[in-house]
């Protein structure tokens, strides 16, 4: 079975798992953070929009430059976003890169993928591994980061690998 036979699978129940939870995001608390250090919730509810592109982007391109100019712009581009602008980031790009990830190849998994920040790189590794590691496991943590906001904010979190306690408790 080819690698991206594998990947689907897992492709599919994870970003179908993320979407449930920024269908959750509060338009009324996107500036509420946990603690000083953190981010705010809009912040990274619309990093986690970013994820169907980057997936699609790893299948597409072999190299990503993020500039210090790029980087202020993605701190901010949240501003002004509510849950509507981050559902509809996340599902368009979202066919698009499953439908690359079912026409990659083996070869076409195993060709290195590139990223730079600055001057340094972040990032020189099989996009099967980017896939797996930069999209899919970061969503992962980004998704957990969010269920922990949301519970904060007393806003039920959906069960993802079985029920959630939300889900099964009176």
């Amino acid at each position: 079975m080819s690698i991206s036979k594998k990947l689907l699978p897992e492709f599919d129940e994870e970003f179908a798992a993320t979407r449930k939870f920024l269908a959750l995001v509060p338009d009324d608390k996107l500036t509420w953070k946990p603690h000083e250090k953190s981010m705010e919730l809009g912040r990274l509810a619309w990093h986690i929009s970013e994820f169907p592109e980057w997936a699609r982007d790893t299948l597409k391109q072999d190299f990503l430059r993020i500039t210090q100019e790029d980087s202020q712009k993605m701190a901010h581009a949240w501003k002004n976003k509510k849950r509507a602008d981050m559902l509809n980031r996340f599902d368009r790009d979202l066919t698009e890169a499953r439908a690359m990830l079912a026409q990659a190849s083996d070869a076409d998994l195993a060709h290195h993928w590139k990223m730079v920040w600055g001057d340094e790189v972040i990032i020189d590794s099989p996009k099967e591994d980017v896939l797996r590691k930069w999209v899919l496991n970061h969503m992962i943590h980004h998704r957990a980061q969010l269920g922990i906001y949301l519970r904060l904010n007393g806003i039920a979190i959906p069960g993802v690998y079985g029920p959630s306690a939300d889900e099964t408790s009176g």
